[in-house]
């Protein structure tokens, strides 16, 4: 069963709606007990990086959380403000990320573009996988997907990168660590691709 952790931000209805729509099992979490049943957990998250970390710590599930992915090692998809959440720190903020994956998060360089773009990335992009047996399984190159932040993922380690986009350059739009798995875009709003996308998830 997928379980969703509602700590009061992310899409939790629209992954709710195309788990439903695969008749795939989903649970909404909204306490530490619920949680704890899990097998596999979705992260949403939007908005500011201290405000989810916040939110998340103020749920009463952080703990639970640390206890299901690292200790019991369940799958877990971070998305979004989700997945940089997964890292050690963030540009954005001050407070300390979950730290599940050797990461930092960073704010994109307006200065260092070399044709116009803007801040946020906001819109429809590709996703280039380094490895395709997992998540990205079964999308062809013709694959995009819903991206809206202003900062970035950058891993310690190239081994952790599941997918780069570039918007004036290449940055990391998926990684994956062991159970942890985490995408910078919003597959919940990527149509036919991100609803394969939450597929594999499910079937890992």
């Amino acid at each position: 069963m997928i379980t969703l952790v509602n700590y009061g931000l992310g899409n939790i209805q629209a992954f709710a709606n195309i788990y439903n729509r695969l008749n795939i099992p989903v649970f909404i979490a909204n306490t530490h007990d619920e949680l704890a049943r899990a097998d596999k957990i979705i992260l949403p998250g939007v908005g500011a990086f201290d405000w989810a970390m916040t939110k998340l710590n103020e749920s009463g599930m952080r703990g639970c959380l640390d206890d299901i992915v690292i200790v019991r090692r369940r799958p877990v998809l971070g998305v979004c403000v989700g997945m940089q959440m997964m890292a050690r720190r963030s540009e954005e903020g001050l407070l300390e990320g979950l730290g599940w994956i050797d990461a930092e998060v960073r704010k994109f360089d307006e200065a260092g573009f070399t044709q116009k773009t803007y801040l946020p990335h906001m819109g429809w992009n590709d996703a280039q996988p380094k490895r395709t047996e997992c998540l990205f399984r079964g999308l062809d190159t013709d694959a995009r997907f819903y991206f809206l932040h202003s900062y970035y993922f950058l891993p310690g380690s190239v081994e952790t990168v599941l997918a780069e986009t570039d918007y004036n350059g290449p940055f990391v739009s998926a990684v994956n660590l062991g159970n942890v798995f985490g995408t910078q875009f919003h597959p919940e709003k990527s149509h036919q691709w991100g609803i394969q996308l939450l597929k594999n998830f499910a079937e890992l």
